[in-house]
């Protein structure tokens, strides 16, 4: 009797021990086993607008708005998809304990994936606002390593970098929030938040996960991202850009876009990405493609966890509920959606190169008929990515504006990943990957053109290494990955070593999550006003790299350049193949680039 009343009072005194938000030690020194993420919250960073001084997140007394969350979406206890991760929100009020400062804790997580979610923000207080001002590389973010370990008793190492909340880069931030509370009132700077992924060991079940050692690392929430098996991405679209639009009240998209690989089953993607508002959809459905806006049969109702819609919330993302509809390979699709509004700005894919539908006044996601759809749209808004079920997977492929299909013939699918994908599908000595199309018009590998928050006329995109966690990494089913990427970088005075480098970074960060990596040599364009003597010095140094070095850093090379480069002028593309601004293929040379490439390699 009294051994149990002993046995008793210990557990008693280990609960109080841990109290709601659990140190993490329990008596006698040991380590308790591990603890939902919630119970170790020990930092309180969102503060009621009348009341700042009850939070202090930095250690400096500033701290988030909840006012400012409220407006993005960004709610107590609500659930978010970003980078295809489902994170909570934490269900708690302002001035209460909400987020955990790193310092290797345990704690219990669950789950299969090809990765870990980490919604986090880094933190330096003064010393660390002064060595910001200073510019000093601490203001790049806070690292440190953990530990993930998985039911059969193995573990894996891993490395985190939550960005400054102050100071780290837009172009990667979940959201940004316009203000910063402090003790003296609501200063104007962006706060910002962040996603954050590392790679799990494949087909292993997660239990728990040790956090780094790293001050200033505050995590509020992390999960396991699921691999997207049974799933094959059939089309995508990199956003490009948050520009003004319309506005649009209780207006109708409807969206064409081309699919790749077919299947019995399909899901949409809707993006939020560099947004500071929800957007709300009314409602959405799918359909096969006639002619125009006009569909074959009746469009298919979609639905949203159950719902007739959704409403996104800032920087997060949507996916419908799996829908048994027949996905045709290599056909049109139908996609429209009611925005009841006002949306005066969205996140946008510029150039689609064919043409969609805008309806007048009301929901028309059920009318097949092309009659309420009396504009046309030469973007794609909203929508990112069509998965069919089933399949082997996909093939990504991260460019510019020669992958995107600038110059190709509109309403017409003649970019070279369209004939790439019609070259799977007509083969059986390799899989019929779904083909998914990340080009960006403008892009570039190492520098930002458009800023990544707010609005903005440049719709060419965030840099190759700040979009490559969000269009190829979280993309479904991601098998190989292509970078065809470089020649605006140099045009515009980056030099060869710098986009080397750059092209190193994302093999390695592909490699870390099993993809196989491969890059394409960059194309000549002597003849384009910006295509210098001196730039395709630089584009020769590239190729050169990439030809004769790059072995151990990418899995193999597509020789682009020397399929479209004139043999008597090697600065120049052929004509033949030259569109006629000398910097972008024609149909023909877009189609020598898809019919160049050995199916093996992917």
């Amino acid at each position: 009797m009294r051994r149990c009343v002993r046995r008793i009072a210990a557990v008693l005194a280990l609960a109080a021990s841990l109290g709601p938000a659990g140190p993490a030690r329990a008596a006698g020194g040991e380590r308790p086993g591990p603890l939902p993420l919630e119970r170790l919250f020990d930092n309180r960073a969102v503060s009621d607008d009348a009341r700042p001084g009850a939070a202090d997140f930095d250690g400096a007394g500033a701290s988030l708005s909840a006012r400012d969350l409220a407006a993005a979406g960004w709610t107590p206890g609500r659930t978010l998809t970003v980078q295809g991760a489902r994170l909570t929100w934490p269900q708690r009020q302002p001035g209460e304990p909400d987020n955990v400062r790193a310092a290797g804790q345990e704690v219990r997580v669950t789950g299969r994936g090809d990765a870990l979610a980490f919604l986090v923000a880094g933190t330096g207080g003064a010393a660390g606002a002064r060595r910001c001002a200073a510019g000093a590389r601490e203001c790049a973010g806070v690292s440190g390593s953990g530990r993930v370990t998985y039911a059969d008793g193995t573990g894996s190492a891993y490395r985190l970098t939550a960005p400054d909340w102050r100071t780290g880069p837009l172009a990667t931030k979940a959201v940004a929030l316009p203000h910063v509370n402090t003790p003296g009132g609501r200063l104007a700077g962006q706060a910002r938040l962040y996603v954050v992924t590392v790679p799990l060991a494949k087909g292993r079940e997660v239990v728990s996960v040790r956090l780094p050692r790293a001050a200033g690392l505050h995590v509020f929430a992390l999960s396991v991202r699921a691999a997207g098996s049974g799933w094959t991405g059939s089309w995508a679209a990199a956003t490009s850009g948050y520009p003004a639009v319309g506005p649009w009240t209780d207006r109708t998209l409807r969206l064409v876009v081309h699919t790749s690989a077919g299947g019995p089953r399909v899901r949409l993607r809707f993006d939020n990405t560099f947004a500071a508002a929800p957007v709300r959809i009314g409602a959405a459905s799918v359909a096969v493609r006639a002619a125009g806006a006009a569909a074959h049969g009746a469009p298919v109702p979609l639905s949203f966890r159950g719902a007739a819609g959704t409403e996104i919330a800032a920087g997060a993302q949507a996916y419908s509920d799996p829908l048994r509809f027949a996905v045709p390979a290599d056909a049109d699709l139908l996609v429209s959606f009611h925005l009841p509004g006002p949306v005066a700005a969205a996140p946008v894919h510029r150039l689609a190169a064919q043409r969609s539908y805008l309806s007048g006044p009301g929901d028309h996601t059920a009318d097949g008929s092309t009659a309420p759809y009396t504009s046309v749209l030469t973007a794609w808004p909203l929508l990112t990515g069509v998965d069919v079920g089933g399949g082997p997977g996909s093939v990504v492929l991260l460019g510019d504006s020669v992958t995107d299909g600038e110059k190709s013939t509109a309403d017409a699918n003649r970019r070279w990943p369209d004939v790439l994908a019609a070259r799977l599908l007509g083969q059986r000595a390799v899989p019929r990957y779904g083909v998914l199309n990340q080009g960006i018009s403008g892009n570039r590998v190492v520098t930002d053109r458009c800023p990544g928050d707010g609005i903005s006329t440049d719709a060419a995109g965030v840099g190759a290494l700040h979009r490559f966690d969000r269009d190829v990494l979280a993309q479904t089913s991601a098998r190989t990955a292509v970078v065809f990427e470089g020649v605006n970088d140099l045009r515009w005075g980056t030099p060869a070593p710098r986009v080397i480098a750059g092209l190193r970074e994302l093999a390695g960060r592909g490699h870390a999550r099993g993809l196989r990596m491969l890059v394409a040599t960059i194309l000549p364009c002597e003849g384009e006003g910006r295509c210098t003597a001196a730039v395709d010095a630089e584009r020769v140094a590239v190729n050169t790299w990439i030809r004769e070095e790059s072995a151990g850093v990418f899995d193999a090379v597509l020789d682009f350049d020397a399929v479209v480069r004139d043999p008597r002028r090697p600065a120049r593309m052929l004509p033949a193949y030259d569109s006629g601004d000398h910097l972008h293929p024609g149909d023909a040379g877009l189609a020598a680039l898809a019919r160049s490439v050995d199916l093996g390699l992917l």
